[in-house]
């Protein structure tokens, strides 16, 4: 191993240690399943922000995003971007103080406890199926981030991806499984920081190294198609293909899956006080418009660099951050030392979103399958205990789907965020503000838009290039549809449902 190997590995393992020994300190805290899941709703406004937001940002920022721009050009990326950033925003002024409100009003302390509760459906079939949804596309979603990590490691030591893999996610599973919500709320904050220093850096050195802005603008002009919105750049043939309007629209799509990730919903009804959720929702927004727009430009700046020859044409684009950390490195013991710390900001950026996802399976699979549908009686102990049980038995799933190291972060990714956007951000928004809205439209949407995840993406996408749109946003429309439909045609919510509506409504 190299000085510059033997530098990089510091830094990184200072930062696995300090998480860990966070996961100790809250284990203390962490006195029942309340506190584990949800934290005992004491978020202040700075970490509510970041938690949410890093969490959020996932392996794709440092890998998918600078990735895909690397190879196709602004086009495919810049609309994604555009579609996060305002899903973002809204999901944070219409449905975070709401939900805040509403699932303290009802005591839920997770989402397919909100969904139950809210409706009242004493047989727990929304919860069990809500729960179900959950751990489906959330185990692949961890599997994305233990995918990351093997790459990362596998790429800069020529450590075995496997083996880099399942050291990763037993740190991850550590912290998680010790501190509950608590502690990763805390490292999803220092884990924020650590991603935009790495990103600062990267973006930096990457310019002086490609000759700078001029010559990076330069290089993505001369590519066709390249630095355009409604034109992608095809790297194989080196010319370009349209980006029309239904593909925008679909993209843009992305941002309405906002309105059904659990861990970022989790954030909200974490919340401590309600009133600050404005200072939160500001804070979380700059950060991610900034942090995805250096991302984009990451991509940029890494074509220019290979076009120069500062770095070798990538085999795996989303590799690209690896590759130019790797490049710092070789200026010395300190450069190593910083090239260490942006590869920790990837293991950040995938840290702090698979903690999360693995607080939500096991809450789902723990409270609401075991404890909610099954009625099994346990000691707030036990209930412990089978949380922890259940978030390692869902981390080794997740290592078993990420086994194949050609998987791809940005796909894996982009599949489970349509699985949740659209099975329960149209539950989540009738829920919220339609208040005829009953139990069975919300099972009906619930399903009918799971199961058109999968029909459109491996069914309907390829039967002509007009239905080949991001299954996110059909799915949720047809899901929408099905649930005011349902709710109309079946009986009126009860009174004490409509008191519990009006009561939320008069909130302040």
């Amino acid at each position: 191993m190299t000085t510059a190997q033997i530098c990089i590995m510091i830094s990184i393992v200072v930062y696995l240690a300090a998480v860990v020994i966070i996961g100790v300190a809250y284990s203390k805290k962490t006195k029942n399943v309340g506190d584990f899941y949800l934290g005992g709703r004491k978020l202040g406004p700075l970490v509510t922000a970041m938690s949410a937001e890093a969490s959020d940002m996932s392996s794709y920022l440092l890998m998918g995003l600078p990735g895909l721009a690397y190879l196709s050009g602004i086009a495919d990326v810049g609309w994604t971007v555009i579609g996060l950033a305002v899903g973002t925003y809204l999901n944070w002024l219409i449905v975070a103080k709401k939900l805040r409100n509403y699932s303290a009003h009802i005591n839920a302390i997770t989402i397919p406890e909100y969904f139950s509760k809210r409706y009242k459906e004493d047989k727990k079939i929304l919860m069990a199926i809500a729960a179900v949804i959950i751990i489906v596309f959330f185990v692949p979603y961890t599997g994305s981030g233990f995918a990351a990590c093997g790459k990362l490691f596998g790429t800069l030591f020529g450590i075995d991806y496997h083996i880099a893999m399942i050291i990763s996610a037993i740190v991850i599973v550590g912290y998680t499984s010790l501190g509950g919500f608590n502690a990763a709320s805390v490292t999803d904050l220092i884990q924020s920081i650590i991603m935009t220093i790495a990103l600062i850096i990267v973006l930096i050195f990457g310019i002086q190294s490609a000759g700078g802005w001029d010559a990076v603008m330069l290089n993505a002009k001369s590519l066709s198609g390249y630095f355009s919105l409604t034109n992608t750049y095809d790297a194989a043939t080196g010319g370009s293909s349209p980006y029309g309007a239904l593909t925008i629209v679909s993209t843009l799509a992305w941002g309405l899956g906002y309105f059904g990730m659990p861990h970022i919903l989790l954030r909200f009804m974490a919340i401590e006080d309600p009133n600050k959720v404005k200072t939160s929702r500001r804070v979380a927004t700059v950060w991610v418009v900034i942090s995805m727009g250096i991302a984009v430009l990451i991509g940029v700046v890494g074509n220019a660099m290979a076009a120069k020859g500062v770095i070798a044409p990538l085999e795996d684009s989303e590799t690209i951050i690896i590759q130019i950390s790797d490049l710092i490195s070789r200026s010395g013991i300190v450069p190593a030392l910083i090239a260490g710390i942006i590869l920790a900001g990837i293991l950040a950026s995938t840290m702090s979103t698979s903690d999360s996802q693995l607080l939500a399976a096991s809450s789902a699979a723990s409270e609401n399958i075991l404890g909610g549908l099954f009625k099994l009686k346990l000691s707030e102990t036990s209930k412990m205990i089978v949380a922890r049980v259940v978030l390692i038995v869902i981390s080794v799933i997740g290592v078993v789907i990420a086994w194949d190291p050609e998987s791809s972060v940005f796909g894996i990714v982009s599949f489970a965020w349509a699985g949740f956007g659209a099975t329960f951000g149209p539950v989540m928004l009738l829920s919220l503000f339609w208040k005829r809205s009953n139990k069975y439209g919300a099972i009906a949407g619930m399903i009918v838009s799971g199961v058109m995840v999968f029909v459109w993406k491996y069914v309907i996408a390829g039967l002509s290039d007009v239905l080949n749109i991001y299954e996110l946003l059909p799915a949720f429309v047809i899901g929408l549809v099905v649930n005011i439909v349902v709710s109309l045609i079946t009986p009126k919510p009860e009174k004490s449902i409509v008191d519990d509506f009006e009561d939320v409504k008069k909130m302040k």
